[in-house]
């Protein structure tokens, strides 16, 4: 069956009688992106502008009699809309669109058939599959690599069409029709019903699909193709934009620039260069920080070997790292007792636990419980993450209990 929003892409409002309404249960995605069990009916209908997911492009959203559609899905001939509400069998209801979101799909969708028309035309890269993302689209080729300059020749040529106000028309057919010899498709799937689309573009190509599509290029607007990558078995992602999600992308970059400007005080034109000397000045700074701390490791070491004051050497760094602790056992080794943490002392950190045979084994598991900690233990040393570091002052104590019992069995 063709649905009534493949007959016009472009109808916002429609009536439409119900046939069936059954309760059941539906995934559906929530604000956060999350798919959650949800109840609800499955709403049929004589026919539906509200597009049901297919050739791979999402499904619309919109309202049944004020009703938010969650869902549409395609089973066979039919289109099943998901909604939290009962509708009566043979009522009429009046049925609207999602139209920014509508909009947007047939923007990007009919921008795919372009592409790949143009691609595979000039170039021979043939389209595999494709995605319609949320926020960029990307068509999967059927070549290893592409060249860059083929890409900006791509890129200019369906610009061209766009300008040139190419129509894009519908044809209606059935399965065996002498049209269908003659057009770019991937097969039908195998639960099809009833008749076939064609969308043409004109002078351009022609494509089976179920999708909706703008009814001339000039809609469009414009495409920019952001670049190209490896994707999986020896083939390569296109990645694009086409309509409102180019001025969009625009203005998400261009507010990036003025941010950019501000922060490293210099032209657009020199971002690249400044950016570059920056990140040489923070390696060189990081590489003197490290060998200042390895420094300051080997002093607090030396520090506490000389003072032979007290046999527990309890030290939090807040920059400290890994290799800082590590200094500091190896140059004190095991003749004391070790608990040293870095980061967040109110929070998240890293810990190192050492000292004297049997201290590690009976105190580490307690520490590691109290600090939220996660780590390995390997001789008389334990290190790793912990997410509790506030409580360090708590696990001295327990270092404390165990150095008297140490000690008085010593």
């Amino acid at each position: 069956m063709v649905f009534m929003c493949q007959v016009d892409s472009y109808l916002t409002n429609f009536s439409s009688t119900v046939t069936s309404c059954e309760p059941t249960e539906s995934k559906v995605e929530n604000k956060n992106g999350q798919l959650v069990k949800t109840d609800g009916y499955h709403v049929e209908l004589d026919d539906t502008i509200l597009f049901p997911e297919g050739g791979g492009q999402p499904d619309d959203r919109g309202t049944i009699n004020n009703v938010p559609v969650m869902k549409i899905s395609r089973k066979g001939a039919k289109a099943i809309h998901f909604v939290g509400k009962k509708f009566e069998v043979g009522e009429t209801v009046k049925l609207s669109v999602d139209w920014d979101r509508r909009f947007d799909h047939m923007q990007q969708h009919s921008a795919q058939h372009l592409i790949t028309a143009i691609a595979d035309g000039r170039y021979g890269y043939k389209t595999t599959s494709w995605n319609l993302g949320k926020e960029i689209s990307f068509i999967e080729l059927d070549v290893p690599q592409t060249n860059q300059d083929n890409i900006n020749n791509i890129e200019s040529q369906v610009n061209k069409a766009i300008l040139e106000n190419v129509p894009v028309v519908v044809h209606v057919t059935h399965v065996g029709s002498p049209l269908l010899e003659s057009v770019r498709t991937r097969g039908l799937p195998d639960d099809h019903v009833g008749d076939v689309r064609i969308v043409e573009i004109k002078g351009i190509e022609a494509n089976m699909c179920c999708g909706t599509h703008v009814s001339n290029l000039s809609h469009l607007q414009c495409i920019k193709i952001l670049g190209t990558e490896k994707g999986k078995k020896g083939k390569t992602n296109l990645y694009f934009l086409a309509g409102s999600r180019v001025l969009s992308y625009a203005g998400k970059c261009y507010a990036s620039e003025k941010e950019l400007t501000k922060h490293l005080k210099c032209s657009p034109d020199q971002h690249v260069h400044a950016v570059d000397r920056t990140i040489k000045q923070l390696k060189l700074y990081q590489k003197n920080c490290t060998s200042l701390l390895r420094d300051i490791a080997v002093l607090e070491a030396s520090k506490f070997k000389s003072s032979a004051v007290n046999k527990c050497f309890c030290l939090h760094r807040k920059e400290g790292n890994i290799e800082f602790m590590n200094i500091i056992a190896n140059e004190i080794g095991l003749s004391a007792f070790l608990f040293l943490t870095v980061g967040d002392e109110k929070g998240v950190g890293m810990f190192l636990l050492s000292g004297p045979e049997g201290f590690v084994q009976s105190c580490g598991s307690k520490i590691m419980e109290l600090i939220g900690g996660k780590g390995l233990a390997k001789g008389n040393r334990m290190q790793g993450k912990a997410e509790k570091l506030q409580k360090k002052q708590q696990a001295i104590t327990i270092i404390d209990e165990f150095m008297s019992k140490f000690s008085s069995l010593s």
